[in-house]
């Protein structure tokens, strides 16, 4: 095996051991630093109006969630937060790289900030992939070179869903639904649990399925009844 090949299989299957995670986290730490002072006008903006925008999901709803009945469904931008979480959670069990994972679950839907959210019977009749696409080279085509070149090589990898960090990633998108909705059925909203139906099948990876095998007979409530404190 070349060089370059190992230093690519690398890339790919990111194993999580002390030293690849010492080395992700300082470059998570260390690149803001380099391109922030190399920034023109032109991306100081494009940045700016990207944060704008990321800030815009906190109003934008997951519409799916109106066939079930539910008037006021979560934003993008709480969903997206808990794909995060659940996503670097999921990397340390399947030994892929968790900032490499969490990093598209934060970007997987900022393109909804353009075009909305679209349920999957919108998705029946509209290809929103090519929309997506599109809306997400608009977002990124003038900030700094090197956030542009990462974004893009992010969204490409979770697009085509062949290394292991894009499967923790969908996942993490899909167990974030389904975790949703145990917890709008277990608040009375009974329609939800039509999702258990199909979701589950499409998970890949171990943790995942794992998860979801106790995310569905689990009480949504109960993690907090421990923690109450009842004084008079």
């Amino acid at each position: 095996m070349k060089r370059s090949d190992k230093k690519n299989k690398i890339k790919n299957n990111h194993p999580v051991t002390p030293a690849n995670l010492v080395k992700s986290q300082r470059d998570l730490t260390s690149r803001p630093y380099g391109w922030i002072l190399s920034m023109d006008k032109i991306q100081v903006k494009a940045a700016v109006n990207l944060f704008a925008e990321a800030g815009l999901l906190k109003k934008i709803k997951r519409s799916g969630w109106w066939v079930a009945g539910i008037k006021d469904p979560e934003s993008v931008a709480e969903h997206s937060f808990r794909c995060a979480i659940i996503g670097y959670t999921m990397a340390h069990s399947e030994r892929v790289d968790p900032f490499r994972v969490m990093a598209m679950t934060l970007f997987n839907d900022i393109h909804e900030s353009r075009i909305n959210d679209l349920h999957k019977m919108g998705h029946y009749y509209i290809d929103f992939k090519k929309a997506e696409r599109k809306v997400f080279e608009d977002q990124i085509a003038n900030l700094n070179t090197t956030v542009k070149r990462e974004l893009h090589g992010l969204r490409e990898e979770y697009d085509r869903q062949k290394t292991q960090e894009s499967l923790v990633a969908r996942d993490a998108d899909i167990l974030e639904c389904l975790l949703q909705a145990k917890e709008y059925y277990d608040h009375g909203y009974l329609k939800a649990k039509k999702f258990f139906k199909t979701a589950p099948d499409h998970l890949k990876t171990k943790s995942a399925r794992q998860l979801w095998k106790y995310i569905k007979n689990f009480d949504s409530s109960q993690w907090w009844e421990r923690v109450v404190k009842f004084e008079r």
